[in-house]
């Protein structure tokens, strides 16, 4: 697509609304090429039925949850919880996206396909953890009355190019804590379950890269500075689950999400494949928001690294306690 107008960078050329409707091409193919290749499921194909069975209340013969009674590890439990607490608030994520992208043409179309798709996640997420019995069912849903009744509002709701960019490395984020929660459960149902949410999560990752790339082309330099400001300040949408620091600090322990793999699998693929460091041209927001991304990064990686020798001296200490 070429656009002619003055300097691209400019925040007097650019705003919301201009970049929405030059936009809307890209959206338009992207859409199609996702509808191609995208393919349906059943969530309920997904769920091992024939082990579920009453929980007290309305029923004489319920039985109350055991923590005896899960199939899944201990981190597989507590990751489980933050991911299908994150994917209840589809509500809100709607709203988000929907007020920023409009409701109408390729935009809204596109709106309305990735709810539908991402509602399935709810869905099958939390008919596996009722029918397994992989975790408490009461906890479950105080959590997520308190989570949902805190409301959620994005840290990029005020630019949509910012919202596009922190969704490019957040969808690719849930992929993969939703296949690392697969791996460490334990569980094999478990694990085809959320492979084939993950499978989703990475083809909206795709779009939502794509629609970056084109960002780029027409607008480098504030494309340049959204990247910067959302990798620098990302934060996954479930910060607000009620203890969400303590869940992540074992979920990053037990190797389903930590500062290693934040850097290596979310951040440097997207980073890699948009060349984002490579881009040239820039004017001087644009080139001291690309160097300052070059920074972090730097940084980030010696921090991941630190994290890296204490898990490995954390196991070390674990293996010699069971030699003993």
């Amino acid at each position: 697509m070429t656009l002619t107008s003055p300097h691209l960078g400019s925040p007097s050329v650019w705003t919301d609304a201009r970049l929405l409707y030059a936009l809307e091409e890209v959206v338009e193919k992207e859409l199609d090429r996702h509808l191609k290749v995208a393919k349906d499921w059943m969530p309920h194909e997904y769920v091992p039925w024939s082990d579920g069975r009453n929980f007290p209340g309305f029923f004489e013969d319920g039985e109350a949850w055991d923590k005896e009674q899960s199939k899944v590890t201990e981190v597989g439990r507590i990751a489980l919880v933050v991911n299908l607490l994150t994917e209840d608030n589809l509500p809100s994520y709607h709203h988000e996206i929907a007020t920023l992208f409009g409701r109408d043409g390729a935009w809204g179309t596109w709106v309305h396909r990735w709810t539908a798709e991402e509602g399935r996640h709810g869905i099958v997420m939390r008919d596996y953890l009722l029918a397994s019995r992989a975790v408490d069912p009461d906890k479950l849903e105080q959590f997520r009355m308190a989570h949902m009744s805190e409301g959620f509002e994005s840290d990029n709701r005020h630019s949509m190019l910012h919202s596009v960019a922190y969704v490019a490395f957040q969808e690719l984020a849930t992929r993969i804590s939703h296949r690392n929660t697969g791996h460490q459960s334990g569980d094999p149902v478990c694990d085809r379950m959320l492979a084939r949410i993950a499978t989703d999560e990475n083809l909206h990752m795709v779009f939502y890269r794509n629609l970056l790339k084109a960002a780029f082309e027409l607008a480098p330099d504030l494309t340049m500075q959204a990247v910067r400001d959302v990798v620098v300040n990302f934060r996954m949408p479930g910060h607000g689950i009620p203890g969400f620091e303590r869940a992540a600090a074992q979920m990053a322990i037990g190797e389903v999400y930590n500062l290693r793999i934040h850097h290596d699998d979310v951040l440097q693929p997207v980073l890699r494949f948009l060349k984002v460091l490579e881009v040239d041209g820039l004017g001087p927001e644009g080139l001291k928001a690309q160097e300052e991304l070059g920074l972090f990064m730097g940084g980030l990686d010696a921090e991941a690294r630190k994290f890296d020798e204490k898990l490995a001296a954390r196991k070390a200490r674990m293996a010699a306690r069971a030699t003993r």
